[in-house]
């Protein structure tokens, strides 16, 4: 099961709340967790 890079909280690939960066697709939990990784996308996906 994915986990929100933002929060930490594990999600379900179903979720709406999606990002792809460097070919990768991110996972998250809320409209507000995808935000906050999509404004900066390098620094929130380590």
């Amino acid at each position: 099961m994915p986990v929100d890079k933002i929060c930490g909280m594990k999600v379900k690939e179903d979720t709406p709340y999606k990002s792809q960066f460097q070919g990768k697709t991110f996972y998250f939990c809320s409209a507000g967790c995808k935000e906050t990784f999509d404004k900066n996308p390098l620094k929130n996906s380590r």
